[in-house]
């Protein structure tokens, strides 16, 4: 698509609004700013993308007239696809497109797309560097921290896009296709936004909707859904399993004691579907060679490995680069060892499926630190995860009395209510003792208390770091 003259519509003056609007300045549209908030200061907005920019700021509501005159909408990630102001453009026959689409048109080369309720961010770094070590012209973009449109004038033909992709974005995506997507996992997560589990999945899978006969989509075995799934999707399916040598004939990577071995087609440009004859299997590395700890980033390692093993890559520089590759920061990030004590954050463990993961991955008797903004979740499953190895709850923000009333219907009842992040600290402070673990994984989102998980996770760290 041609930008330039555009008249197009920038909803949401955030991060990702100000990266649309940086991106189609650049290409010569002519663009609107909205915020749907009546009581954002248009001041306020027109700082963050520079005060002598020629950009028209509407708050609230938009005129019918300036309607009428839009050739496009961007849609920013944060705003819900389903209220009357979008539906209102629909009903004007224009086209509404996220960040994603946007960059996706703009940019050039490949891209690797990754989404999945859990684990999108560290498989994303590690395919990263996968892929920065072995190609000159790489970027990593999303939802990890760095926007899409950001990097898009950058891109080459010869560029390598590896992309984190949350539900939120994919909702708004019409022609973009990624060369080798994965979906990681499916478990409940955003039904605040979504409303069902089954628009959830449907929004998940889209991110194969334009992939060719001639693509590449990685998916979990061990997800039922993703399994079905499979079998009916477009790209050629390569599998990973962390439960079980995956099925006969069946192409991916499995987790065999402490070996990750990969099952790939002799020729992956083949014709395959996920039942091809010509498969090899080789151990692609021990699992106690890398820096990452639990299964669940074992399952992450083999996604990472399996896309850029489809991309070309060779075994033996995936190898390496897993290898090398640390921890992502507040995703069961260690963050020091205090009179026999070990502190974790797990910041990034922002639902039940992720902060169970968290738990699984500790290794020593565990207080536990939880709670925060309430998007709905059921938390019984997490619960039943302790396990034993949960010696206290320290419980804060909106969730904490849903939280501790499903604990205590489930047997569970060492439970203390903190006011805030600090003073949870002091109490696993006061109350560990060497040999323990300090964890906090909040299973909720930051909202409410904090501006992100990142935040959380920083301030968590220096709190223990002063206790």
């Amino acid at each position: 698509m041609d930008f330039k003259g555009k008249k197009v519509l920038i909803f949401g003056s955030g991060i990702s609004g100000t990266g649309a609007y940086r991106l189609l300045s650049a290409l010569e549209a002519e663009c609107i700013m909205f915020d749907g908030n009546e009581k954002a200061d248009p001041d306020i907005i027109r700082s963050r993308i520079g005060e002598s920019e020629p950009i028209a700021i509407y708050t609230g509501s938009i005129p019918e007239e300036v309607l009428q005159t839009l050739d496009l909408v961007i849609l920013s990630p944060g705003v819900p696809t389903d209220i009357p102001v979008v539906e209102s453009f629909h009903a004007h026959d224009i086209p509404v497109w996220g960040e994603v689409e946007l960059a996706y048109r703009a940019g050039k080369g490949d891209v690797l797309a990754i989404t999945g309720t859990n684990g999108k961010t560290t498989t994303t770094a590690l395919l990263g560097k996968i892929m920065s070590d072995y190609k000159s012209q790489v970027f990593v973009v999303g939802n990890i921290g760095t926007s899409y449109t950001s990097k898009a004038p950058e891109m080459t033909d010869e560029t390598v896009t590896v992309a984190e992709i949350s539900s939120f974005q994919l909702e708004t995506i019409d022609k973009f296709a990624p060369r080798v997507s994965a979906i990681l996992n499916i478990t409940e997560d955003h039904l605040n936004r979504h409303h069902t589990m089954e628009e959830y999945i449907r929004v998940k899978e889209l991110i194969t909707s334009n992939q060719t006969p001639e693509d590449f989509c990685v998916l979990n075995y061990e997800d039922e859904e993703l399994r079905s799934f499979g079998q009916r999707t477009v790209p050629k399916v390569l599998f990973f399993s962390s439960e079980r040598k995956l099925p006969e004939r069946t192409a991916g990577a499995y987790l065999n004691g402490d070996e990750i071995i990969l099952r790939m087609p002799a020729d992956l440009q083949a014709e395959n579907d996920g039942h091809d004859s010509t498969l090899s299997e080789s151990v692609l590395l021990r699992t106690g060679d890398l820096k990452l700890l639990g299964k669940h980033n074992y399952e992450n390692v083999m996604a990472a490995a399996l896309m850029a093993c489809a991309y070309g890559v060779p075994a033996e520089s995936v190898k390496k680069s897993a290898c090398e590759f640390n921890a992502v920061e507040h995703r069961i990030e260690f963050v020091m060892e205090k009179d026999g004590v070990c502190w974790y954050n797990d910041s990034k463990g922002t639902n039940p499926d992720a902060a169970i993961k968290g738990i699984q991955a500790m290794t020593r008797p565990t207080y536990l630190i939880a709670g925060g903004f309430d998007k709905g979740a059921d938390y019984d499953e997490w619960i039943r995860s302790f396990d034993g190895k949960v010696k206290s709850l320290i419980l804060i923000g909106q969730t904490r009395e849903k939280i501790r009333d499903a604990a205590f219907r489930l047997g569970f009842t060492d439970i203390i209510l903190a006011n805030n992040l600090e003073e949870a600290v002091q109490v696993c402070r006061r109350l560990s003792k060497p040999g323990d673990a300090c964890l906090l994984s909040p299973a909720c989102a930051s909202w409410g208390q904090f501006e992100n998980y990142e935040q959380r996770g920083n301030m968590f760290k220096e709190f223990v770091h002063n206790c």
